[in-house]
């Protein structure tokens, strides 16, 4: 079988990740791969967060000898009996002892009363007014832990707490196993350095950063070679080389199949090529091997396909070699705010963020696919959509890994609806005033942000719907999707929405009209945001058809996807708000002032979640700084229109 793989014949397949999994295990096993790393002996002060090898054992006992557990008097249990308010006892000098917390309890004591119950008179008698029962406020011998007790089993990580326990108990030193030597391997022609100059078509090396630290943080020492350009022989001298110095060797990038992707042919020549491709998403790419006597795992660039990896692969390994279980991070039950698609045939992992509206757990999928950092960093969960479903509705019932403590998720805002810089910088004022304060805004547009406030799957909707039949904006929609459902309507700001095109304007463009009938590259918004209805309203107001604009149908999901099209030079122009323009370096024509609003239930205005949001939009400070983003004009903020 290894020959077979050495042949090629598990390049790029879809191969379930159980069974990839089973072939590199049975694989490490055929290569005499160590099952653990090595133990070494370190003292108690130095091993937080390494996983004990073996057995720690109580060498005394904690506490080593009956002692007080309050301050007070030391007395015969005897003495005490039938002292009470109304017939209280006297305890001459010679029947009590003054104690303190810690202090030895000595024969013939054998309990402890509270100084504060405890009242002596002129002759320095105890005058007791109540009895106390034998070891009453007193430590016993060993009553934390007897000497010869197993304190700490193998395979356990070392938190400060054990570490204490374990020095209580007379250890100075603990076994552990070593940490794993982990080497990341980065190539790629294209990759440069954090903080280097870059060209077009280079891109910063972020994934070594990211993934050194997830290594560091399951407890790995980490090595980070220099970048390896896309040369096979290259790659395959710097191969051998981590893998003479390491415990597992992780390739980035030069996984998937194109004609610089080098990783699997590399490993099968060096080694054995266990599995490349798994039927994940995003991921699907890995490549799994053994060279010599170490674990070898092929990275997809993309940076969600990289951490997943790590997730499902890398950190499990990491355990194994330190003979510790795997991390399993706890589960939720949430609903779905909107409905989330997937491939039939492929475990899915889909981040997601969430908020507690009402009594339910909502989980609000992140746009973008794998190569969305900021997914990564936004995210409050993960959702497993299993390989036989196509997803999930909206409102389905889910269980998601969370990523982000419960706790602090219940102190969420969740809004959805149309996108605006504006709510970004609000989620970030209100973080500055109380960092148990988030608020996430998810892009779907207002006609969808309404849908989802109706479905009670957001706590705030953002909305700049126009209303072609009466010209006016937001309330028509509120109640017609909204109905006599109970709502409250604030002004958040009004905003400049016009034509983005590129620095200088090259194409001299100059309104609408020019964009209608011509080879003008334009950029929508998607069916059911409100910049896309506008752009409907004013063509049907000059009697135009979007049928002669080029790129009527390419859709994107926010005013700075729109932005960044144009300054891409994807896309000659496309209607969104100056802000946004400004965030670019891009030109700007004016069409229309427009008002953005939140709605919200009127059951929510005495939630303490929302208060903060609805607070922040009298602050002085904070219109300041959206009137300074450009295209804001905030003398109605915070009013209330319904």
């Amino acid at each position: 079988m290894p020959e077979q793989r050495r042949a090629g014949s598990y390049f790029l397949q879809n191969v379930p990740l159980p069974d990839a999994l089973e072939r590199w295990r049975a694989d490490q096993a055929a290569a005499a791969c160590p099952r653990h790393v090595d133990i070494e002996t370190i003292g108690v002060a130095e091993a937080a967060g390494r996983v004990v090898a073996d057995p720690v054992w109580a060498r005394r006992s904690s506490p080593a000898y009956d002692g007080a557990a309050m301050d007070g008097i030391a007395v015969r249990a005897e003495d005490t009996v039938g002292a009470s308010e109304s017939m209280p006892v006297l305890l001459d000098r010679a029947a009590f002892a003054h104690v303190d917390t810690g202090d030895p309890i000595r024969e013939p004591f054998d309990a402890v009363v509270m100084r504060e119950h405890t009242h002596l008179d002129a002759d320095g008698r105890a005058e007791l007014r109540a009895s106390v029962a034998p070891y009453q406020h007193v430590r016993s011998l060993g009553e934390d832990v007897a000497e010869t007790e197993l304190l700490l089993a193998p395979g356990q990580r070392l938190r400060p707490i054990d570490l204490a326990a374990a020095a209580a108990a007379g250890n100075t030193t603990v076994s552990v196993r070593t940490r794993p030597r982990v080497a990341i391997v980065p190539t790629g022609d294209e990759l440069r350095p954090v903080g280097s100059l870059l060209d077009a078509g280079e891109i910063f090396d972020t994934n070594s950063l990211m993934l050194a630290g997830q290594a560091r943080d399951a407890g790995a020492d980490v090595t980070t070679t220099p970048i390896v350009p896309d040369d096979p022989q290259q790659l395959a001298e710097a191969l051998q080389a981590a893998c003479d110095a390491a415990d597992a060797v992780l390739l980035l990038a030069g996984s998937s199949a194109g004609r610089d992707d080098h990783t699997a042919s590399v490993i099968a020549a060096a080694g054995v090529l266990s599995a490349h491709g798994v039927a994940v998403k995003p991921g699907h790419p890995v490549v799994l091997g053994v060279v010599a006597s170490t674990p070898v795992i092929g990275i997809p660039g993309y940076p969600v396909s990289a951490a997943l990896t790590f997730d499902l692969i890398v950190e499990p390994l990491l355990a194994g070699l330190q003979g510790a279980s795997r991390v399993r991070r706890p589960k939720a039950g949430a609903v779905a705010a909107r409905k989330i698609n997937s491939t039939l045939g492929v475990d899915d992992w889909v981040r997601v963020r969430l908020g507690r509206i009402e009594d339910a757990l909502v989980a609000v999928p992140l746009a973008g696919g794998a190569g969305v950092l900021s997914a990564l960093v936004r995210a409050d969960g993960l959702l497993q959509i299993g390989a036989e479903r196509e997803g999930h509705d909206a409102s389905d019932a889910i269980e998601v890994e969370l990523l982000r403590p419960l706790d602090a998720i219940e102190r969420t805002i969740v809004c959805t609806g149309s996108h605006d810089l504006v709510l970004d910088l609000a989620a970030a004022a209100l973080r500055a005033r109380d960092p148990e304060t988030t608020l996430t805004s998810t892009a779907i547009g207002s006609m969808s942000g309404l849908a989802a406030l109706r479905d009670g799957l957001c706590h705030v909707a953002g909305t700049h719907l126009l209303d072609e039949a009466t010209g006016t904006y937001n309330l028509p929609f509120v109640e017609r999707i909204l109905g006599d459902r109970g709502v409250a309507v604030f002004r958040l700001t009004h905003r400049e929405q016009g034509m983005i095109v590129g620095r200088g304007n090259p194409l001299g463009l100059t309104s609408l009209d020019d964009i209608v009938g011509t080879n003008v590259r334009y950029v929508n918004r998607q069916r059911g945001a409100g910049t896309r209805v506008l752009l409907d309203y004013e063509l049907s107001q000059r009697g135009l058809s979007p049928d002669g604009i080029a790129g009527y149908l390419r859709e994107e999901y926010s005013h700075l996807a729109v932005a960044a099209a144009v300054a891409g030079d994807r896309a000659d122009c496309g209607l969104g708000i100056l802000a946004a323009a400004r965030a670019f370096g891009l030109d700007f024509i004016p069409l229309t002032s427009e008002p953005f609003d939140l709605v919200l239930p009127e059951a929510a205005l005495d939630s303490p979640t929302v208060a903060p949001l609805l607070a922040l939009l009298s602050d002085d400070a904070f219109r300041q700084a959206v009137s300074e983003l450009g295209g804001y004009e905030t003398s109605e903020m915070g009013q209330r229109l319904l």
